[in-house]
């Protein structure tokens, strides 16, 4: 089973992030594998990685003739690539060494049709202690309350992700039903949807499969996560328009935030912890501005 690892990337400030990313999946301990890097409209990146990697026997590249955006991006990637299994990363992201065995095991397991794995924070400034582990799925980690366990999922973080080529082309990739590009995050949800509907599988999860997310100063600010958040909200209300049944898993994960993690933290806040303090805080404005979001969303998809 040949494994096309797709990374997508726009920007020469991200070029030594990309490499790091590149030079990971190259050294993967699953031998079977290519490296397809799509480059979105930016012909000095293009240049340069040409130039470092196009006498690479397992590094594809392409460029865009203008920018795009990620969902074209992950799109042509998977066009371009020719393996039986398609898996996506991003240019802020490291896998682990193993990261595409463990994924090709769950194909071989369960003769899956996608798989995916964990995300994992690296701080690249520190870590932000005031960060509630739930909500790191803004910060674009595996947080509190996922699925712990090897078994079937909704969907995985696109940057730890994969699927048959075959399924893919089927489905014509990922699509957003008219909802806007810009607006929308956690745009593989709906992907994984539909392939779910087709196939009557969802993703298996391995939380082997690990890959590191790049968190930057920049994603740690109180004002950027807030935003974040309601568009996170904002993003829930259009994926329930394109998957009917997407509130399932977080109606169960906003049952356990409410009922089990607030309580908690509160416990440790009134213990005299201020890291729990802050993080309970952080989870009630947080979770406030989710719910804002979806009312937005409610209110622009009535």
């Amino acid at each position: 089973m040949k494994v096309s690892v797709v990374i997508p990337t726009y920007s020469m400030d991200r070029y030594g992030d990309m490499t790091e990313c590149l030079d990971a999946v190259l050294s993967q301990t699953y031998e079977n594998i290519e490296a397809t890097v799509v480059v979105d409209g930016n012909t000095d990146v293009y240049d340069r990685l040409e130039e470092e990697y196009g006498d690479t026997e397992k590094v594809t590249t392409f460029c865009s003739r203008e920018r795009v955006g990620p969902i074209s991006r992950g799109n042509m990637g998977g066009v371009l690539a020719d393996g039986d299994v398609i898996a996506l990363t991003d240019d802020d992201a490291v896998p682990e060494d193993d990261w595409v065995e463990r994924l090709v095991e769950m194909y071989d397991k369960y003769d899956a049709v996608a798989a995916g794995g964990r995300m994992e924070p690296e701080w690249v400034s520190g870590k932000a202690e005031y960060i509630p582990e739930e909500f790191y799925w803004l910060i674009g980690a595996t947080h509190r309350g996922f699925q712990e366990e090897e078994g079937e999922v909704r969907n995985t973080f696109g940057a730890n992700l994969s699927f048959r080529k075959d399924a893919f082309m089927e489905l014509g990739g990922i699509k957003l039903g008219g909802i806007s590009n810009s607006s929308i995050q956690g745009r593989e949800s709906e992907f994984c949807a539909r392939l779910r509907d087709e196939y009557g599988q969802g993703v298996i999860y391995n939380p082997d499969a690990v890959v590191y997310h790049k968190i930057y100063h920049y994603r740690t600010g109180v004002w950027w996560l807030h935003r974040r958040a309601f568009w996170q909200g904002y993003s829930k209300r259009g994926m329930e328009k394109l998957v009917p049944d997407a509130s399932d898993e977080e109606s169960e994960f906003l049952r356990k935030l409410i009922f089990s993690y607030l309580p908690e933290r509160l416990r440790g806040a009134l213990r005299g912890s201020k890291t729990e303090a802050k993080k309970f805080v952080m989870l009630l404005t947080l979770t406030a501005c989710v719910g804002f979001g979806y009312l937005y969303g409610l209110l622009r998809w009535r």
